[in-house]
């Protein structure tokens, strides 16, 4: 809608990133917004892509947080590149870039959190106990702050887009989720951060996600519709990889989550799965 701009602004407060916000609200432009946790790659920017087709100005934040992680999982070595990422969004033409520390976003003793109950319960909800309950708290705080008009997330985290539009749903909140396809490597990987963990061999291996789900679709195009076929036949793929191991593989409704019997128009094949000790996700949309 607009031309690239050469003059990123960089906000590292919620009160600078308010009031900068503010400022374009003032204007009447419309802002789009892109929750990040850096570690950009082809899909994120094309999330950054979609916000500047439909909006004035686009907002994105980089944010490792906290609250989303277990115990054991990669907190501490998730992948931190703030620099290439600040270059990236700069060519890309974002107009604000929200970059808060920790103590910004979390103050001393708080205890507040938002949940989405049930939902955040399924798929990665159960393998990863509390994780949506520590994205719906930062995200509602991200679009408080902010107060963009569209948020841009990825399909590839289908069950958090459910989550998160139900939040937005059930809290009147003034913003429109959009979810952008799923953006892949050549080879057919779905695009990822935690890709940079893996070896030259569990590249290899982690393909097994996206042929388990290419299979359960040729089998929908020839008419199967019994979801425990469709199961069994793409965990089938899994069982001579020795280097990984299955979380789940399940065949649900894209907006309850709640796991279907019988394929009806549209359904979500959603597959997690460890290469290593690297957990990875893909899904696919079945639609007659």
């Amino acid at each position: 809608m607009k031309a690239s701009i050469s003059t990123m602004q960089l906000c590292r407060t919620i009160a600078e990133m308010r009031t900068a916000a503010g400022a374009l609200k003032a204007k009447n432009l419309t802002l789009g917004f892109v929750p990040t946790m850096g570690a950009l790659h082809e899909g994120h920017l094309s999330l950054v892509r979609a916000a500047k087709e439909r909006c004035d100005r686009v907002a994105v934040s980089i944010f490792v947080n906290p609250t989303q992680f277990g115990p054991n999982e990669d907190f501490s070595k998730y992948p931190r590149t703030f620099d290439r990422d600040r270059e990236l969004l700069e060519s890309e033409g974002v107009d604000l870039l929200f970059a808060p520390s920790t103590e910004e976003m979390y103050p001393p003793g708080a205890i507040t959190y938002v949940t989405v109950e049930e939902l955040s319960e399924k798929l990665d909800g159960k393998s990863r106990p509390g994780h949506f309950r520590g994205v719906t708290t930062v995200v509602s705080k991200l679009f408080n702050i902010i107060q963009p008009e569209v948020a841009f997330f990825g399909q590839k985290d289908a069950a958090q887009v459910a989550v998160i539009r139900r939040m937005v749903r059930d809290l009147n909140l003034p913003v429109e989720i959009a979810a952008c396809p799923i953006v892949r490597e050549p080879d057919g990987l779905a695009m990822s951060s935690r890709n940079r963990y893996l070896d030259a061999n569990q590249r290899k291996t982690a393909l097994v996600l996206s042929r388990s789900l290419a299979r359960v679709q040729e089998l929908f195009a020839q008419g199967e519709r019994d979801a425990q076929n469709l199961i069994t036949a793409g965990k089938l793929l899994f069982g001579g990889e020795l280097d990984v191991r299955l979380d789940y593989f399940e065949i649900v409704d894209p907006e309850t989550l709640d796991a279907i019997s019988t394929l009806r128009d549209p359904a979500l094949v959603a597959v997690a799965a460890f290469v290593g000790s690297t957990r990875l996700i893909d899904n696919r949309l079945l639609q007659i």
